[in-house]
């Protein structure tokens, strides 16, 4: 990520995010002073506040782009899970840190340096290398930002990369680094090997009572029982409080009438857009297209392509630029416009087509109307009985009783694994949430109330903790069967093992893998493998047997587990060949990637400098009740 502050990304995705996130302060840490300080802060670096409002707007806009990696919503308690509010919070502050050093450096950009420096970055020219205005409007677009908020946000960014980008500057890889990551990675070897055949070698007779009971000992763990829980569980879930609320005719006519807009279908244009880098050019350009040059020709002669002028098929509130915005929309279709001036260049337009909006109906949408009303007032409804509950908690009811008041559905679980499965192996919740709700109940103790469960559709579960069955030892004779497999699959593994060890010895003496192979297997095959290095996965052999290979010398011999860890591979290391000289692609390589761990390391020590001279207080309590920890 360092690398590409410094020189500029190759990827379409990464340039196009690059002008906003360009640095992340994931990995480095917050220093450890946690203590409460503002009542209006969650947290200070020197005498920088980050509000509480800034972090949830963050923190936010992070969970929906985790939730869109994902492909499906991730809650809070997920998230916390991810550790996402950690994350959020030590990016901010590093983020604080270093804007604090800036002010402190007087380092300023003015609203023409931003709109200068946009059209010189990599990030936003196109494939000819010009500055391209479509890539400003897909990161707006993406990231939902207005030009204000784009501009202001490009600011702290770019100040960030005066100051971080000295530091990058100054990282100069030592040769004999390169030369020793270089050697320990192309360094190769060949093994010569044979797989113990344990049908040849293994002989396991049957054990005496000492024996079983020896093993039952050692494996008592394995034959225990699960442990198991008694829970109480009741459930708030979207469906049931969509059950208790109604939507009239009357509210949903309202309702239409308030948001019909939103009912719409709207006007939908697809525009093709020349960017020019004053009006003269855009006239001139204009005036040619008058005179009988095609539109995608003159896009041509300003050096883009058809395919970067073209918009897409888009809504007017899809355009940012208000200017651009109300000039596309008032145009005819195959007109070209007159040279119109955005905030961030002059341009050209032409709609090649026009979708016609829609005007929707009551009748039509009518039932859209009623869920959509629906799932608000089952939200709110949600709420009330979250509150009943809570009232019913706080009066010492069990959560049994509440469900008979509430009408709530009560759930009963005499008997639970930490898997959700009851003795008989069956599921004790059918629910897309089991695995959270029976994990809150494994992480309770009896007595001992808990916050509820966010659910995924925005319901709760609460989970009492009525029993506690550990895990208890299953008496020999009930297990016994058991333990002769558990005896007959360490004995062979104990077997092939000192089989081969005998191998190695012999190897070790001087005898050659051949000679050894004829006692290992039945066919005596010895196998060769392909030059290794210390990453290869080769076919055949385990990644131990690669680990084992490069602690040992040429000649040298060892055995280790098969890959399916049904026997052993006998070896001895037949040639080591060091590393050839690096090519230049190679070399290159290596400087690349030793630059980034070592401007990472760079940049790290300077934050962490920076909060350790500033100051950083972090209101526990606040962050805690943020991220859910406490309600």
């Amino acid at each position: 990520m360092l690398e590409a502050l410094r020189r500029g990304s190759q990827g379409i995705v990464v340039k196009l995010l690059l002008a906003i996130l360009v640095l992340s302060f994931a990995i480095w840490g917050v220093a450890d002073v946690f203590t409460g300080f503002g009542r209006n802060s969650l947290a200070e670096v020197g005498d920088v506040e980050i509000s509480t409002e800034e972090y949830q707007r963050v923190y936010h806009n992070e969970l929906n782009a985790l939730s869109y990696r994902a492909g499906r919503r991730i809650t809070a308690e997920q998230a916390r899970a991810f550790g996402l509010d950690q994350q959020v919070l030590k990016r901010m502050i590093g983020w604080a840190a270093v804007d604090t050093h800036a002010h402190e450096l007087r380092l300023s950009l003015s609203d023409a340096a931003i709109v200068e420096g946009l059209k010189r970055d990599p990030a936003f020219q196109g494939a000819d290398g010009k500055y391209s205005r479509s890539a400003v409007d897909t990161v707006m677009r993406q990231l939902n930002l207005s030009e204000a908020g784009f501009v202001a946000l490009r600011r702290k960014e770019e100040l960030r990369q005066q100051i971080t980008g000295a530091l990058s500057e100054a990282v100069v890889v030592p040769e004999a680094m390169i030369d020793l990551l270089h050697g320990n990675r192309e360094e190769t070897r060949v093994l010569s090997y044979v797989r113990v055949d344990p049908d040849k070698v293994v002989k396991v007779e049957a054990p005496d009572e000492a024996k079983l009971k020896a093993t039952y000992e050692t494996h008592k763990g394995e034959f225990a029982t699960k442990p198991t829980r008694k829970l109480a569980v009741l459930l708030l879930t979207l469906e049931d409080a969509k059950k208790r609320v109604t939507v009239t005719d009357e509210e949903a006519k309202a309702a239409y009438e308030q948001e019909k807009a939103s009912y719409d279908t709207p006007e939908k244009r697809r525009i093709q857009q020349i960017a020019f880098p004053d009006k003269a050019a855009a006239e001139a350009a204009k005036k040619a297209i008058d005179g009988g040059q095609s539109f995608v020709d003159a896009a041509t002669a300003a050096g883009a392509k058809e395919s970067d002028i073209d918009l897409g098929l888009i809504t007017k509130s899809k355009l940012f630029d208000a200017a651009i915005r109300d000039a596309a929309f008032a145009l005819e279709k195959d007109k070209v416009s007159d040279p119109v001036e955005g905030r961030f260049s002059t341009v050209l337009l032409r709609v090649t087509a026009i979708e016609p909006g829609e005007q929707s109906t009551f009748d039509g949408v009518k039932q859209k109307v009623i869920d959509k009303l629906t799932n608000e007032k089952a939200r709110i409804e949600i709420g009330k009985l979250h509150d009943d509950v809570d009232d019913g908690r706080a009066g010492g009811r069990a959560l049994k009783d509440i469900a008979a008041k509430t009408g709530l559905t009560f759930i009963d679980v005499p008997a639970a694994d930490a898997s959700g499965m009851s003795p008989d192996g069956k599921p004790v919740i059918d629910r897309p949430d089991a695995s959270r709700i029976i994990g809150a109940g494994f992480a309770g103790q009896i007595g001992v109330e808990q916050d509820p469960v966010e659910l995924a559709d925005s319901g709760f579960a609460w989970v009492d903790v009525l029993g506690i069955t550990p895990a208890t030892d299953r008496p020999f004779e009930e297990v016994k069967a058991e333990v002769e497999k558990v005896y007959e699959a360490d004995e062979r593994k104990r077997q092939i093992r000192a089989f081969a060890d005998k191998l190695v010895d012999r190897l070790k003496a001087g005898e050659t893998i051949e000679a050894v192979a004829a006692d290992a297997a039945a066919d005596a095959k010895v196998e060769t493998s392909a030059p290794l290095t210390r990453a290869t996965t080769p076919q055949g052999l385990s990644r131990a047997a690669v680990a084992q290979a490069f602690a040992l010398g040429k000649g040298s011999a060892s055995s280790a587990d098969t890959q399916d860890g049904s026997s052993r591979h006998v070896f001895i290391v037949k040639e080591v060949v060091p590393a050839p000289a690096p090519t230049k692609e190679q070399r290159a390589r290596l400087v690349k990637e030793l630059e980034g761990n070592l401007e990472s390391d760079a940049i790290t020590a300077y934050v962490e400098a920076l909060q350790r001279r500033l100051g950083t207080y972090v209101n526990q309590t606040a962050f805690d009740r943020l991220s859910g920890v406490t309600q």
